[in-house]
């Protein structure tokens, strides 16, 4: 048996094994290494499929030089929904801080994946004319062990993140969408409102000279002038409103400079000939929702942390060493050393509790995004159903009547069977019937553009922190 010993080959014993094991963890470290698009691809895949829309990461002056000539482009002719969409997706600095997180998750992914820097220690001892000088090379081993689930762990903490990014990238295209609604109905409201303002002051001029020539009493004259009123405070709420809604989109489109100086059509777009008729709304949406996916992967993500976390609960410590003892006296010493905590105190019960607790609150999260989904796309859909209702109301119903009463009194006032107040005060009534037009038509498209979040799902704060949480409870040494 001791020939057998003498005769195995170098490996079999303790420094052999060492040069094994430490070999083979250079091999797992050197395999962490960066993607060439920093997982960017999956989030330029959702804008194309999801918006139809180009995103890019601005990663450099020329990459922000490219975006500023194309934003330039988009910006020199009248803005549409889609233009502004893209010109959002490229130029809001906003998301483009948020796509560095892309980076900054993966950078955590391939540390997770890098071999723990080794320790050194050195000491000198003096006893008489003796003196001892002492090296160690320390390795964190159970940090190594760890390393294949940990790697896992981070890998699908990235993927959660590019998903994060994805919804981000939908719900800026979304507000980008409402905002310019928003704004194109306000700047038609402004036009309206100056065409009133123009038929108010006419009114009252008219009525001024009216009560000089004894053919208008005070009465008469009094709610001329208040129609006036009326119109020039209507007006400046308007003007007011398209200024807020302005700004509004100026800062989701991230323009400053000259960029602020963009157009926009004159009118909203027509409604649809057509409603989108959607019976099984709510299976569609738990299909596609982005926060549903990432709610599920949070608890999927949780159950293996957990898992983790029971696996490493008693190598929190545990490193592997060489060390070299000199003397003055005598040869050197050479040998290795394995040091460990001993689980006395701390079992690591508290860590698998606080690991279990987190996994319940993501399981509990999960189901009440996914409730919360199945309301929030009931509760779209039927807004946008309505909204198209009311405005189609509007166009085919209310306005062409106001058109025909304003029609029957021109006719009577042709044939002077009416005089001119009365027509005015006919076309006040019409004031009311063309603003709630403009007003219906922008109300059916924001329903519409939150009908598509809604099919999308909403970023979610439980969603981008719950991994976290668990990560950072899985890791061996905490």
């Amino acid at each position: 048996m001791n020939r057998s010993t003498r005769n195995s080959p170098p490996l079999a014993s303790p420094r052999g094994r060492l040069a094994v094991l430490l070999g083979s963890a250079l091999v797992l470290g050197g395999c962490a290494t960066f993607s060439p698009d920093g997982g960017f691809s999956s989030v330029q895949q959702v804008a194309k499929d999801r918006l139809g829309q180009d995103v890019q990461w601005a990663r450099s002056d020329a990459d922000l030089d490219g975006i500023a000539r194309r934003v330039n482009e988009l910006l020199s002719k009248p803005l549409g929904v889609d233009d502004a969409v893209q010109v959002a997706l490229l130029n809001n600095r906003g998301l483009q801080a948020s796509f560095q997180e892309l980076g900054i998750t993966e950078a955590e992914v391939v540390m997770a994946g890098r071999l723990p820097n080794p320790g050194f220690s050195f000491g000198r001892a003096r006893k008489g004319d003796e003196r001892e000088i002492e090296r160690g090379l320390h390795f964190n081993l159970g940090r190594l062990l760890a390393m294949p689930l940990v790697g896992q762990m981070e890998s699908r903490r990235f993927t959660q993140t590019q998903g994060v990014v994805a919804m981000g990238v939908l719900s800026l295209a979304a507000d980008t969408r409402k905002a310019y609604y928003n704004a194109l109905a306000a700047e038609e409201t402004v036009r309206y409102m100056q065409k009133v303002r123009q038929a108010a002051e006419a009114s009252s001029e008219l009525a001024r000279r009216m009560e000089q020539v004894g053919n208008f009493n005070r009465l008469q004259r009094a709610r001329e002038q208040m129609f006036l009123a009326e119109a020039l405070l209507n007006l400046a709420r308007a003007e007011q409103a398209q200024r807020a809604t302005r700004e509004k989109l100026t800062r989701l489109l991230g323009a400053w400079g000259a960029q602020t100086q963009f157009t926009l059509p004159e009118r909203l777009p027509d409604l649809p000939s057509a409603v989108l008729d959607l019976p099984d709304i709510e299976r569609v949406a738990m299909a596609q929702r982005l926060d549903v996916q990432g709610a599920r992967q949070t608890s999927e993500l949780t159950a293996r942390n957990l898992g983790l976390t029971r696996t490493t609960r008693f190598v929190s410590v545990l490193e592997l060493g060489a060390k070299r003892v000199g003397s003055s006296e005598g040869p050197s010493e050479r040998g290795w050393e394995v040091g460990f905590e001993l689980p006395l105190f701390d079992w690591s019960g508290a860590r698998i509790a606080r690991a279990e607790a987190v996994y319940m609150q993501s399981l509990h999260r999960a189901a009440e995004t996914a409730v919360n989904a199945r309301s929030e796309v009931r509760e779209a859909y039927t807004g946008y159903r309505s909204a198209y209702d009311i405005a189609r109301h509007q166009r085919d119903e209310v306005v062409p009547l106001s058109q025909r009463i304003a029609e029957e009194n021109l006719l009577r006032y042709n044939g002077m069977l009416i005089g001119v107040f009365e027509l005015l005060a006919d076309a006040r009534s019409q004031i009311a019937v063309v603003h709630g037009s403009i007003q219906a038509l922008r109300d059916f498209w924001i329903a519409q553009s939150d009908l598509d979040m809604a099919l999308i799902g909403k970023p979610s704060l439980a969603t981008a922190t719950g991994p976290a949480m668990a990560a950072e409870t899985a890791k061996p040494g905490h």
